[in-house]
């Protein structure tokens, strides 16, 4: 939760200083291609391949052998991702012109691109380290720290934007370079965060590398389908990415704005409860207790739905008054705005879907199946790519974000259906049911958000930032007020424990 709080802080300060302009674009472009390595690693593939086979080991009460493999992982990811890095610094040139071609219509736009891409290729292998000290530190119950890490990158980013920007027109450096050396920064602290965590638990680094060793040879072969399985999302942000660069200057600043909004609610529910249950599920298999991983599965499931689904309502609603509270200021004016939270609108549709597939795919993995979440994951990027080179013509950048949606909720309701014929079922009249009663609440919720925001603005005058945030505070204060009393006479078990996660006193079931 700090994490992603801080995250908001972050893109509040870039909003402020840079607004949606061209240099704002730019550093989108040039950080798109570690950031989505920093997803697939962080939240997805590392987990869904290390984290089992880790836990394998430990099982066998073998934990010096546990620790070999940590450090060979740690050495393959340096290999490769070092190789890659380098790769990526020579042909920058010819990588942005593939990603933004569009942008030599603006003088200096893909120079300036270029640079930033170049500085921060290297955040591709500290991502990665990170990455993998954290499936060590998940698979021994230590979950605070890593989920703290990247945090660090957040402070990096915001302490650099506002002790360097202001300094760097003196030396002739565009100010957005400094946000850039930020995330380096910040992956550098992400990696030295858990480093005295890891060693108090055991761990010794050991840099020999070992390409024959069955642990590492077991966790390459998951990961790469691992990568894809779990890539669907960040991919098809991507291929938004590349599209809403022929949109105009803005337009992939309003989509990454948008994008990181809607995944407030995923970041600081949905990867929790994956965190927690992805574990517990691989435990289960482990033991191949079948009925033990659909329970599981179910739990975190119903969790999911109770966090996300108000979430999703809520956004749709009251996306406006978000957006200009939180980013409107400076740099950021109205008209981005608007355009911001007309993305975030369309973004919102696909919320559940995005937090469901970080349950359901690690879940195959886990149960020895990669080939399934690769096969829906590559029809979802399909999908996605002609939904969105239809609908952008239609809506511009806004149908982007509705096809990444639409994607989305293909990705998470096929992986749903194939888990549940692998499983047997997956608890299906409870699941229905509590979706069922989470639905009607969440609308009681939202027609409580219309009538209250629409009375406070036509009662208050003005439209100060106190009032502003005042009437927002007020009106979804009020709303979850309604969700609460409504879960209360509709018996929505989950609610009890999604209040108690977001006190952090508790997750899923094991």
């Amino acid at each position: 939760m700090t994490s992603r709080i801080l995250g908001l802080v972050r893109d509040q300060v870039l909003a402020s200083m840079f607004g949606a302009g061209n240099a704002m674009d730019a550093f989108n472009v040039a950080f798109r291609i570690p950031n989505l390595v920093r997803d697939l690693f962080a939240e997805g593939a590392m987990s869904a391949a290390f984290v089992p086979v880790f836990m394998r080991q430990l099982a066998s009460g073998d934990r010096p052998s546990a620790w070999r493999l940590g450090s060979n992982i740690i050495n393959a990811l340096l290999v490769v991702t070092g190789i890659l890095v380098v790769l990526g610094i020579v042909f920058a040139r010819p990588l942005v012109y593939a990603l933004a071609a569009d942008y030599a219509a603006v003088p200096g736009k893909v120079e300036l691109t270029v640079r930033l891409t170049r500085i921060m290729l290297p955040f591709l292998t500290l991502v990665a380290l990170a990455a993998a000290m954290m499936g060590m530190l998940n698979s021994l119950h230590r979950f605070f720290i890593p989920a703290l890490a990247p945090a660090m990158f957040n402070i990096a980013t915001i302490v650099c934007a506002l002790l360097l920007v202001p300094v760097m027109p003196r030396f002739g450096i565009p100010p957005i370079t400094a946000i850039a050396i930020g995330a380096l920064i910040g992956g550098v602290a992400q990696v030295l965060l858990q480093v005295p965590l890891l060693r108090r638990e055991g761990f010794t680094y050991t840099p020999v590398l070992n390409w024959q060793q069955e642990g590492l040879r077991r966790v390459l072969m998951l990961m790469g389908p691992g990568t894809i399985g779990l890539a669907a999302t960040q991919v098809n942000v991507f291929i938004n990415t590349v599209l809403a660069t022929g949109q105009g200057t803005g337009a992939v600043s309003w989509l990454n704005y948008a994008f990181r909004l809607m995944y407030l609610p995923t970041g600081l529910f949905g990867v929790s409860i994956a965190t927690a249950t992805v574990p517990a599920v691989s435990r289960h298999a482990a033991r191949d207790d079948e009925v033990g991983v659909r329970t599981t599965m179910a739990d975190g499931l119903s969790l999911m739905m109770m966090m996300n689904v108000p979430a999703t309502v809520g956004l749709i609603i009251l996306a406006h008054p978000i957006v200009r509270v939180i980013f409107e200021r400076r740099a950021f004016l109205p008209a981005d705005t608007a355009a911001t939270a007309a993305a975030l609108q369309f973004y919102a549709i696909g919320l559940l879907g995005y937090s469901v597939v970080r349950i359901a795919s690690p879940t195959f993995y886990a149960l020895g199946d990669s080939r399934t979440p690769v096969y829906i994951s590559i029809a979802s990027v399909v999908a996605d790519a002609v939904l969105n080179v239809m609908l952008v013509h239609a809506l511009g950048y806004r149908g982007l974000a509705l096809g990444t949606s639409i994607a989305a909720l293909f990705n998470a309701t096929a992986l749903l259906w194939m888990l549940r014929a692998r499983l047997g079922g997956l608890d299906d009249r409870r699941v229905l049911s509590s979706l069922a009663r989470i639905a009607a609440a969440s609308l009681l919720m939202g027609t409580a958000a219309v009538v209250v925001n629409s009375a406070l603005e036509a009662s208050m005058g003005g439209d100060t930032f106190i009032r502003q945030a005042g009437r927002l505070l007020f009106t979804i204060v009020t709303a979850l007020l309604v969700l609460a009393v409504a879960a209360h006479f509709l018996r929505i078990r989950e609610f009890r424990e999604a209040a108690a996660l977001a006190l952090k006193r508790s997750g899923p079931r094991a």
